[in-house]
């Protein structure tokens, strides 16, 4: 099962998706959790280009392009391998950021990111995509009351993140059968539960 995790900065992914894969772990699932951009040597070097505040001259061409080679790296290198061993593969945002961060934040073309991104995937799709919601001036404050690195995606003024957070909802109407959309204002038991519960009733499911 190829799972993902999307959402606003803030709503907590990245100590969701390593608490999910701790547990799937305990319960004897042969589990990979990575992460995006990253995952891989080559991909964690292509994110700290993308990442670092020096390259806010960056354009959001350039932005999509570097995020989709380090993709194509990552889906080739370590999660298809992982899906063909019969692994579980968390992986802590995926192509549908792209869609949401440079196709509605920064408004690319979303034909032009979408054809790209099915180049970059190998048109390799999640069976199940958890989009972990929080309002994105909430979920700022978090990032910086947590002391967490801010980076240069975070540094967007509010409106772009708002017009991410739009862009979320929309893929979830394009393909509701594919996403689960959580409310991530609440604690990180409670939202881990919650998450468990989803993720078990998918593998039951044979997903």
């Amino acid at each position: 099962m190829f799972l993902t995790l999307e959402g606003p900065e803030g709503s907590g992914k990245s100590t969701q998706c390593k608490l999910l894969a701790e547990h799937l772990t305990s319960l004897g699932h042969n589990v990979l959790l990575t992460r995006e951009p990253g995952g891989t040597e080559i991909s964690q070097q292509v994110r700290q280009i993308i990442m670092d505040m020096k390259n806010k001259s960056m354009f959001p061409a350039t932005e999509f392009l570097l995020f989709s080679s380090a993709r194509a790296q990552l889906v080739r290198e370590k999660i298809r391998p992982h899906l063909n061993a019969g692994g579980i593969v968390i992986c802590d945002r995926y192509f549908d950021s792209s869609v949401a961060y440079q196709g509605y934040g920064h408004g690319l073309p979303l034909d032009s990111i979408r054809a790209i991104t099915a180049f970059a995937t190998d048109n390799l799709i999640p069976d199940l995509t958890l989009l972990l919601d929080i309002d994105p001036e909430r979920g700022l404050r978090r990032r910086r009351s947590n002391n967490e690195e801010w980076n240069r995606l975070d540094d967007y003024e509010l409106a772009f993140h708002r017009r991410v957070r739009d862009g979320f909802f929309e893929l979830v109407k394009a393909a509701p059968e594919r996403w689960r959309v959580i409310n991530a204002d609440k604690n990180v038991e409670e939202l881990q539960e919650e998450i468990r519960g989803i993720v078990e009733k998918q593998i039951k499911a044979g997903k």
